[in-house]
């Protein structure tokens, strides 16, 4: 859940940071899809370190 999150998060201020710094709609899908990626991989490393506490 946090993996998705994360992904859906991230895809949203990768595409708000491109456009804001005056990207076309082509730059705004790259930058979420690499945002998306990023905060994914944190959001799957916090949800491992949550499941070996418990």
């Amino acid at each position: 859940m946090i993996v998705i999150a994360g992904l859906v998060l991230g895809a949203a201020i990768g595409a708000r940071t491109a456009l804001k710094r005056g990207g076309r709609k082509l730059d705004a899908l790259q930058y979420g899809a690499g945002y998306g990626i990023l905060f994914a991989l944190f959001g799957l490393v916090i949800t491992i370190i949550v499941g070996r506490m418990v």
